[in-house]
C-alpha cells in the first residue's frame, strides 16, 4: 500500500476553515449579547419581545418584524430598526449615553432607526464613534439640547431624521461638513435662530425639513441646491424675502411665516413642482395664472395673503389639479371653468376675495382696491394706446383725475346715503330699545344667585361702568359695521374691532338670533354678563339690544368687550416671532394672572364659571403683558336656543356652570396645566396626548440634576430662572395634568405655588417685590414647604 502523504497547505486551509467558523460564532454571539444589552437599556420593548429566545439567529430574521428588523452582512450587523409606539419617556434609570455606548460596540451598523421609543436626554458625543452610520432615525423621541459637533465627523451620513424632538439651539455651521447629506428633516423640535448659509453648500441634499420650529430671518440662498425636491419650512417666523431656490423642486412648503415680498416670476419654470403651499403670510403683488396650469401641480395653496390680479373664466388648469386654495386674497374677476368643472372631486377655495361670484363669501370690489393700496400694489391698469406721453400731459392727468375722483367720491356718498334712507324705509324698520342691566332685574335675579362681596371689589378695573349702548353707536364705532373692522367670524355670530367716541378701542361681538325673544329672556344673562369683570378677563363693557319695531323682539344682540391688541399669550412664547419674548418673571406673572382670572370665574361669583377651555391662544396679553382671558364659558353663547319664552332665569342655567361631583372646576386645571406647560418648554401643547408625553418628561427631569432641567425649558429662559422657581412650576405642573380630576389641585393650591416660585425668583434677583399681584408672606426654611388646598 503506497504511503500517503498530506500537504501542509491542506491542514492550513482547514484550520483557516475552523478558525472563521469559530470567529463568526464568536462574533455572533457577541453580536446577541449586545443586542440584549440594548433590549436591556430600552426597558424591554415589546418590539423585542422574540429576543428572548436564546436560539434566535438574528442574522438570518428569526426576531424581524415590522416594527424589529436586524440586517446583517458577511456575519456583521449593518441596520438595526427597532420602530415602538411610546408616547412618555423612558423611566429615570435610562441613560441615553449607555445605549449610544452599547451602539458603538456595533462598529459596522450603517442604518439605525429607534423611533417612539421614549428616548430622551441630550444626544452623546460617542455616536461620533459610529464611523459607518449612512443612516440616523431618532424621531419621536424625547430627545434634547443642541446637536453636537461631533456629529459633523459621520463622514458617512446621508440621513438624518430628527423629528417630533426637543432638540434646541442653532443649526451650526459645520453642517457643511456632512457633504453627504441627501436628506435632513427636523420638523417639530424647537431650535431656533437664523440658518446657517452653510446649507447652500450641500450639493448632495435632495430633502430639507424644518417645520414646525422657532426659525427666523431670511432663508439662506438654496439656488446651488440642484438636487433638491421637497423644501419644507412651514410654522416658523422667516421672512420676508421669498427664497433664492433652484427649479426642480417637488414639493414647496411655506406656509404659517413672515414673507412678505411678492412671487418670483420664475416660479412658471418649476415644471416638476406638485405641491405648492405659501398660505399665512404676507406675499403681496400680482398672484401668477400660469401657476395653475404647471404640469405636474396637484396641490396649490396661496391662501392669507395679499396677492392681487385679476382671474379670467378662460384660464387654463392643470387637469390633475385636486386642491386649490385661493382664499383670503385680494383677487378680482371670474373664476376660471377649468377649476370649477368636475368640481366634485376636486376642492377648490376662494372665499374672502373680491371675485364675482355668489358661491363662497366675497367682499366688495371697493375693498380689494383701498386694500392694495394700503399695501402699496397699485391695481393693473390698461396701457393707454400710446406709450410716449409727455411729462405735461402726465401731471394734467394726474391733477384732473385727482380732482375728478374727488368729485366722484362725493357723488357717490351723496347717491349711498340717500340709498341707505330709501332701504330703511322699505325694509321692516327696526329701533333699539335700551335696557339698563342695573334695574329692573336685580331682585329676580338675586333670588337665585347669590354675588359675593369681593365681586363689587372686583369690578374696578379701571375701566368705564357697564352700561347699554345704542345702535348708533355700534354702527359709529364700527363704521357701519365695515368689513375693514371685521376680525373673526364663528357659529355664534361675527367680532368686529371698533373705536367710541372717546377713542376707546373695544371689540364688538354681534350675535344674530334665529328665534325671536323678548328683552325679558335676555336679563339674567346680561345681568350675569356685567358681573364678569376683572382684571385678568377680557371684561364686558356693555350690550345693545336690536329689536323689531314690529314685535319689539330682539332681533341681534351687540355685546362691547374692552380690546386687547398686544397678541395672544401663545404668540409670545411659541410663534418664533424675535420680536416678542417673555423672560422667565413674566411668564410667572401671567400664568399667575391666568389662575386668577380662573379663581373669579369659580369664585367669584355664585353660580361659578366652569369648564371654560382656556388655551394659550384664548389668553390675550395688554401693553404690560398682563394676562386677560378672553374666551370663557360666557353664558348667553353656551344658552343660545335654550332660552325659553316667559322665563328669565329657570330656562337659561348651564349644566357647565355648575360646580358638580363631576369636579368640573378641575378640567380648567387641566388646562391651566398644559398653559404652564406650554410657557416653561417654549412651544404649542395642541394634542392632549403630547401634553401627557411631555408631563412624563417633566417627571423625569423634577427627580434629576439642574442640568437636566434646564435641558428640556425653553432656550430664552433657560439662563435666567433660578432652580428653585423652575422645579415649582414643573411640580405643580405635572399635579395640574394628573389623569384623575380628583387628584388635581385646587385654584388656591395652584395660585400659592405660582407665587412662591416668583417669590424665590424675585428674592434671587433681589427685588423684594413680587412680579404679579403680591406674594406669599416670607417664608423660613421650616415654612418653606409647598403645601396643599384640597
Amino acid at each position: 500500500m503506497a504511503n500517503r502523504t498530506h500537504h501542509p497547505s491542506v491542514f492550513l486551509v482547514v484550520i483557516t476553515i475552523l478558525l472563521s467558523i469559530y470567529q463568526s460564532e464568536q462574533r455572533q454571539s457577541q453580536q446577541s449579547l449586545i443586542l440584549l444589552r440594548i433590549q436591556q437599556i430600552l426597558n424591554f420593548p415589546v418590539e423585542s419581545s422574540n429576543w428572548n429566545n436564546n436560539y434566535l439567529d438574528f442574522c438570518k430574521g428569526d426576531s424581524n418584524s415590522s416594527s424589529l428588523t436586524v440586517v446583517c452582512y458577511e456575519g456583521n450587523i449593518t441596520q438595526l430598526h427597532i420602530i415602538g409606539d411610546r408616547t412618555s419617556p423612558l423611566a429615570k434609570n435610562f441613560s441615553m449615553d449607555s445605549l449610544v455606548k452599547t451602539l458603538t460596540r456595533l462598529p459596522s451598523l450603517k442604518v439605525l432607526t429607534l423611533a417612539s421609543l421614549g428616548l430622551w436626554g441630550s444626544l452623546p458625543d460617542k455616536i461620533a464613534r459610529l464611523q459607518s452610520l449612512e443612516i440616523v432615525n431618532v424621531s419621536s423621541n424625547f430627545l434634547y439640547g443642541a446637536l453636537p459637533r461631533e456629529v459633523s465627523s459621520l463622514s458617512n451620513l446621508q440621513t438624518l431624521i430628527l423629528d417630533n424632538n426637543l432638540f434646541s439651539g442653532r443649526l451650526p455651521n459645520w453642517l457643511d461638513s456632512l457633504s453627504t447629506l441627501r436628506v435632513l428633516s427636523l420638523k417639530n423640535n424647537v431650535f431656533n435662530g437664523s440658518l446657517p448659509n452653510s446649507l447652500g453648500s450641500l450639493e448632495n441634499l435632495r430633502i430639507l425639513s424644518l417645520s414646525h420650529n422657532h426659525f427666523f430671518g431670511l432663508v439662506p440662498d438654496l439656488s446651488q441646491l440642484t438636487n433638491l425636491q421637497v423644501l419644507e419650512l412651514d410654522d416658523n417666523a422667516f421672512g420676508q424675502q421669498f427664497p433664492r431656490l433652484g427649479n426642480k423642486l417637488v414639493t414647496l412648503v411655506l406656509r404659517n411665516n413672515s414673507f412678505r415680498s411678492g412671487i418670483p416670476a420664475g416660479l412658471s419654470s418649476y415644471f416638476q413642482l406638485e405641491q405648492f403651499d405659501i398660505s399665512s403670510n404676507r406675499f403681496v403683488g400680482p398672484f401668477q395664472p400660469s401657476l395653475l396650469s404647471l404640469p405636474s401641480i396637484t396641490y396649490l395653496n396661496i391662501s392669507g395673503n395679499r396677492l392681487t390680479g385679476k382671474l379670467f373664466e378662460n384660464l387654463s388648469c392643470n387637469t390633475q389639479l385636486d386642491v386649490v386654495d385661493l382664499s383670503s386674497n385680494l383677487l378680482t374677476g371670474s373664476i376660471p371653468k377649468c377649476l370649477i368643472s368636475n368640481s366634485s372631486n376636486r376642492t377648490i377655495l376662494y372665499a374672502r376675495n373680491c371675485l364675482e361670484t355668489r358661491n363662497q363669501i366675497q367682499q366688495p370690489a371697493p375693498f380689494c382696491h383701498t386694500e392694495a393700496l394700503a399695501v402699496g400694489i397699485l391695481p393693473d391698469i390698461k396701457k393707454k394706446h400710446k406709450e410716449k406721453v409727455s411729462k405735461v400731459v402726465i401731471s394734467l392727468g394726474i391733477v384732473g383725475g385727482t380732482l375728478a375722483g374727488v368729485a366722484l367720491a362725493l357723488l357717490i356718498f351723496f347717491l349711498v346715503r340717500r340709498g341707505n334712507s330709501r332701504r330703511r324705509m322699505k325694509n321692516p324698520p327696526t329701533r333699539f330699545i335700551s335696557e339698563n342691566a342695573a334695574s329692573g332685574y336685580t331682585s329676580k335675579l338675586l333670588s337665585e344667585a347669590r354675588y359675593i362681596s369681593q365681586t363689587k371689589k372686583f369690578g374696578t378695573v379701571g375701566l368705564p361702568s357697564y352700561r347699554s349702548f345704542s345702535l348708533e353707536e355700534i354702527e359709529a364705532a364700527t363704521n357701519y359695521f365695515d368689513t375693514a373692522s371685521l376680525v373673526s367670524e364663528d357659529s355664534y355670530g361675527k367680532m368686529y374691532r371698533g373705536q367710541l367716541k372717546n377713542d376707546l378701542l373695544v371689540a364688538i361681538r354681534c350675535i344674530k338670533l334665529k328665534k325671536r325673544y323678548s328683552t325679558q329672556n335676555f336679563a339674567h344673562h346680561i345681568e350675569l354678563i356685567s358681573k364678569l369683570r376683572h382684571r385678568h378677563l377680557v371684561s364686558a363693557l356693555g350690550h345693545c339690544f336690536e329689536c323689531s319695531l314690529e314685535d319689539s323682539s330682539v332681533s341681534k344682540i351687540f355685546l362691547v368687550f374692552e380690546y386687547i391688541p398686544n397678541g395672544t399669550l401663545r404668540s409670545w412664547i411659541s410663534d418664533g416671532d424675535t420680536m416678542k419674548s417673555m423672560s422667565w418673571i413674566q411668564r410667572l406673572g401671567a400664568v399667575t394672572g391666568i389662575a386668577k382670572g380662573v379663581q373669579f370665574l369659580h369664585t367669584g361669583i355664585v353660580p361659578g364659571v366652569y369648564s371654560n377651555n382656556i388655551n394659550a391662544e384664548d389668553v390675550l396679553l395688554d401693553q404690560n403683558l398682563v394676562a386677560k382671558i378672553c374666551s370663557y364659558n360666557l353664558p348667553l353663547l353656551s344658552n343660545i336656543g335654550k332660552i325659553q319664552h316667559g322665563s328669565s332665569s329657570s330656562g337659561s342655567k348651564n349644566s357647565s356652570m355648575k360646580k358638580s361631583v363631576n369636579h368640573e372646576d378641575k378640567s380648567d386645571i387641566y388646562d391651566l396645566g398644559v398653559i404652564l406647560l406650554e410657557l416653561i418648554l417654549g412651544r404649542a401643547i395642541k394634542l392632549s396626548k403630547d401634553a401627557d408625553a411631555f408631563k412624563e418628561l417633566l417627571q423625569a427631569t423634577i427627580v434629576a440634576d439642574e442640568e437636566a432641567r434646564r435641558s428640556i425649558i425653553d432656550p430664552a429662559i433657560r439662563k435666567e430662572c433660578l432652580d428653585q422657581s423652575l422645579k415649582t412650576m414643573m411640580e405643580i405642573c405635572v399635579r395640574c395634568l394628573a389623569k384623575e380630576p380628583a387628584e388635581r389641585p385646587s385654584i388656591e393650591d395652584v395660585l400659592w405655588n405660582l407665587q412662591f416660585a416668583a417669590q424665590v425668583q424675585d428674592a434671587w434677583r433681589g427685588d423684594s417685590q413680587s412680579s404679579e399681584g403680591g406674594s406669599p408672606p416670607a417664608l423660613s426654611p421650616l415654612q418653606s414647604r409647598r403645601v396643599s388646598f384640597h
